[in-house]
């Protein structure tokens, strides 16, 4: 356990159902040991259901509904992988707005796996540099990103990583960033998908 997040609150967003268990629960112990606060965000307030793959997995309970969270309360989002959970993430109006409320105030983003879709429809990636899952590629090109195949990859407090195995990284990257704070290119990537 260190202290290196100690006082910062961060957010972990799911939809209530499809989210990659390991990466929920992985970065989320990381924050935790790092000595943040962290809150589990989603859509309703049902149980969450993670899979394990295409296997169920555990059922965990939102501390929040994203529709109900302030985004100024939080330093920092964690946006986990799984197909389901970043589709129907990026259908829902308050997810999307959530998200793209933390590129507004330049405050650091995890997201990993299928993750970086929802940052697709919150409008900003053009400009910027990222890795995901490789099936989201083309879209991420299409949204004026450039895809890169890197375990994990950093840009002005965006942490991206491609899957499961890269969290050890991942995990890393996202304690670095959220103890370093607000970054200038977040905000800048937000006003030019404005």
């Amino acid at each position: 356990m260190s202290d290196q997040l100690q006082g910062k609150r961060i957010a972990i967003l799911v939809a209530n159902e499809g989210v990659e268990q390991v990466e929920l629960t992985s970065p989320f112990d990381a924050v935790r040991d790092a000595g943040a606060e962290v809150e589990l965000l989603a859509p309703a307030g049902d149980e969450i259901q993670a899979f394990n793959h295409l296997d169920k997995g555990d059922t965990f309970t939102p501390d929040k509904v994203v529709g109900e969270a302030d985004p100024d309360d939080y330093d920092g989002l964690v946006l986990p992988g799984g197909v389901a959970n970043a589709d129907q993430l990026r259908t829902d109006t308050d997810a999307v707005q959530f998200v793209r409320s933390f590129f507004e105030a330049g405050k650091p983003v995890g997201a990993i796996c299928h993750g970086p879709w929802t940052l697709i429809n919150a409008d900003v990636v053009d400009g910027r540099t990222l890795t995901s899952w490789p099936s989201l590629q083309a879209d991420l090109r299409n949204a004026g990103a450039e895809w890169v195949d890197e375990e994990v990859h950093v840009d002005q407090g965006l942490v991206s990583s491609r899957k499961p195995d890269d969290l050890d990284a991942f995990n890393a990257k996202i304690v670095e960033e959220f103890a370093e704070g607000v970054h200038e290119g977040q905000r800048e990537s937000a006003s030019a998908g404005a």
